[in-house]
């Protein structure tokens, strides 16, 4: 099929940053592309060749919005997969599948997936409501301090949250959730894995995350990471076997932990994507987004090496500001040696919202790492 300059039609389900920045690929080639979001602001909107509103949980919606597309892919996972798996049998090739995006969606199911591939995860315990839970600690089969997640729904750092006593389970919802052991970790790091449907595989360099605590949001990616070539090794071995697992086609990030002892557990997963591989932009050959491009339509895959080694700082609304954005301070980064700003488009900012990103570049990880300090000191995000 020719996808550039032609009649072809790309879907994409989710109209936020990761769209925004595929679509600069696409527009690169040329390729002509149809977004859905909830929302009429949407970072796309002004990008796309196509632009609709509409409910992505919605199975009508979504459904409607996929006929009108050759391909399909997603930038969030919280779409209707009902919909998805009627448009597959109907001939639309939907990129991660409905399968894929079923098991990523719910957390429980995640684990479950990990557990019957023997893939190495931290251990879990699925509840169906909060109460379980209570009953749980009563009878001395989960001790404190432990890790809540939300099966459903959880994205962005929402739906954690690291449970020390009694008082911190009041406001949990009654939902469906897990539980995890608190782990002793040295670094979280995380892998993107790139498969097309011929099954040609590769990954990009480990990456390390430090995150913001109060968050729980990645506060900086470092790349390469730096670790042992040992660990670097067992970190890719258990992403390629998890893509396998997965049967993807698309991008895989594949978070994990790095104990104490070295050994590599998963976190979660993302079949789409990253925010630790915004880097690539600037970093690699093949940033990922091209690379998503590549792999969900069967083309040969780019080089994933890293061209230079590179830091990325999260931009996010600054606690106390809720409105129209303001980047403060901008100016004074972009003078900066190897520092490149990535504003998403989002016109009204809120504490710990995702407005942006920077990346720093430089053949010296440890200068890059003091520019990134500068970076994060001076530039603030917030409202007029």
């Amino acid at each position: 099929m020719n996808y550039f300059s032609s009649n072809f039609k790309l879907g994409i389900l989710g109209g936020g940053q990761l769209g925004k920045m595929l679509l600069n690929e696409t527009r690169k080639f040329d390729i002509y592309t149809c977004v859905l979001d909830n929302s009429n602001e949407a970072p796309c909107k002004i990008a796309s060749n196509e632009f609709y509103q509409g409910d992505l949980m919605d199975f009508e919606t979504v459904y409607d919005f996929g006929k009108k597309v050759d391909v399909l892919t997603i930038e969030i996972e919280n779409v209707n997969v009902k919909a998805l798996e009627l448009l597959e049998k109907e001939g639309i090739k939907v990129f991660p599948s409905s399968n894929t995006i079923r098991v990523i969606q719910n957390k429980a199911k995640q684990k479950l997936f990990y557990v019957d591939h023997n893939l190495p995860t931290v251990p879990f315990t699925r509840f169906a409501y909060k109460d379980e839970i209570l009953t749980a600690i009563k009878h001395e089969t989960l001790y404190f301090p432990f890790v809540w997640k939300s099966a459903q729904f959880g994205y962005d750092g929402t739906g954690v949250k690291v449970i020390r006593s009694h008082s911190d389970l009041n406001n949990l919802p009654n939902a469906e959730c897990i539980t995890e052991e608190l782990v002793d970790f040295k670094k979280e790091l995380s892998v993107i894995v790139a498969r097309n449907e011929k099954g040609h595989v590769k990954i990009y360099p480990v990456v390390e995350m430090e995150f913001h605590l109060e968050a729980n949001q990645v506060e900086y990616v470092i790349c390469p990471a730096i670790i042992s070539k040992e660990v670097k090794l067992k970190a890719e071995l258990i992403a390629l076997k998890t893509s396998a697992a997965f049967n993807h086609v698309g991008l895989l990030a594949v978070e994990m932990f790095q104990t104490k002892d070295d050994e590599i557990l998963i976190n979660e997963v993302a079949p789409r994507p990253h925010n630790s591989g915004h880097h690539t932009i600037e970093t690699s050959y093949t940033s990922q987004f091209e690379q998503h491009l590549r792999a969900i339509l069967n083309l040969p895959l780019g080089k994933t090496d890293s061209k230079v080694g590179g830091i990325m700082v999260n931009l996010v609304g600054e606690e106390g500001y809720n409105g129209d954005v303001v980047y403060q301070n901008i100016e004074s980064i972009m003078e900066m040696d190897g520092v490149t700003p990535h504003i998403y488009g989002k016109k009204q900012t809120r504490p710990f919202r995702k407005m942006g990103h920077v990346t720093i570049i430089n053949e010296d990880l440890s200068e890059a790492r003091n520019i990134a300090e500068n970076v994060k000191n001076s530039i603030k995000v917030i409202s007029k």
